[in-house]
């Protein structure tokens, strides 16, 4: 699978302290492994959000990515829960 970040996640990356980039980079790593790891609750999203899809950061923490393609995703943003559900 090959992964791709989008200019507005990777903005919002750069921001991030250390602890949490580093979680992203595991949780990553775990996705390409098993896109469907308990750990990740990757689950389509709805609504305004409809054809993107969510990953576990952190408790609050999430990625978003869609599928370019049938071999790779993008991730498009990483926030907090509230912050991209709002």
């Amino acid at each position: 699978m090959i992964v791709i970040t989008h200019r507005t996640f990777d903005k919002k990356y750069v921001k991030l302290d250390t602890k949490l980039r580093e979680k992203f980079k595991e949780r990553r790593n775990l996705f390409v492994q098993n896109p469907s790891h308990p750990l990740l609750n990757n689950h389509a999203l709805q609504g305004d959000r409809e054809g993107q899809w969510s990953i576990n950061i952190t408790g609050d923490w999430r990625a978003l990515y869609e599928f370019q393609g049938s071999e790779a995703i993008i991730f498009m943003d990483i926030d907090t829960h509230s912050n991209l559900y709002k």
